[in-house]
């Protein structure tokens, strides 16, 4: 990682770090700290910020309305603070949330669900490596999968599989964790490699479930997988 790390220790020496704009706010940029999906994107003033660092949720200034305001406090789609970094130049914050339901106020789970295919606009191809499919990286569908999981838990779309996981609850979500570790077992004793490709599939796709409905990131299982490995050599 390029750049040396700098940790404010009081909201004051914060204040003093944070390049505000004429207007006195600053862009806040809102991701959810598991699926790091970008949620949102508000400005905060100097008062906002300190009521986000004291109450541990988010606080905003509203532009159009000139005052203060606490996401979800009409909704209840609240944002607990996991972490808030500012960037290099110190005029952009990063806010790392658990999000409680949807974070745009359409409904959607994220605000950012526009797509624009790169160079369609100008009638072109897209450059050369970008891909609307997973294309080299083997790993992103679970990146995807992550992602979408989370957008159903926020979301709760009628009809949705995962939306009846999560809301009969951490039962029969584990329940389902259980079935389908058992058919793994069943389909590797049979030897039979179709069977096994799918229910292996039907396994991480609920225990991917589980770890959000614990609030518990997928980086968190690389970050202990990689912790073990580096431990052994």
């Amino acid at each position: 990682m390029s750049g040396n790390s700098v940790t404010a220790t009081s909201l004051e020496e914060l204040v003093s770090t944070i390049k505000w704009d004429a207007h006195g706010l600053v862009p806040a940029i809102v991701q959810d700290a598991a699926s790091k999906e970008v949620l949102m994107m508000a400005y905060m003033n100097s008062e906002s910020l300190g009521k986000t660092l004291e109450s541990g949720e988010t606080w905003f200034w509203s532009r159009s309305r000139s005052e203060l305001w606490h996401k979800g406090a009409t909704s209840g789609h609240i944002q607990k603070v996991k972490s808030l970094r500012y960037d290099c130049d110190g005029d952009t914050l990063l806010v790392l949330v658990d999000q409680a339901g949807p974070a745009c106020h359409t409904g959607s789970y994220s605000c950012f669900f526009h797509d624009v295919k790169l160079g369609a606009l100008a009638g072109e191809q897209a450059p050369e490596g970008i891909k609307d499919t997973v294309g080299a990286d083997r790993f992103a569908i679970l990146n995807t999968l992550e992602a979408t999981i989370a957008q159903r838990d926020a979301e709760r779309p009628e009809g949705a599989y995962t939306t009846y996981l999560f809301e009969k609850g951490v039962d029969k979500i584990l329940k389902k964790v259980g079935e389908e570790s058992a058919e793994v077992i069943i389909a590797a004793k049979n030897r039979d490699p179709v069977e096994l490709r799918c229910e292996a599939s039907d396994l991480i796709f609920h225990l991917m479930v589980l770890l959000r409905e614990q609030k518990l990131p997928l980086d968190h299982v690389l970050q202990e997988l990689d912790h073990r490995h580096n431990k052994k050599k």
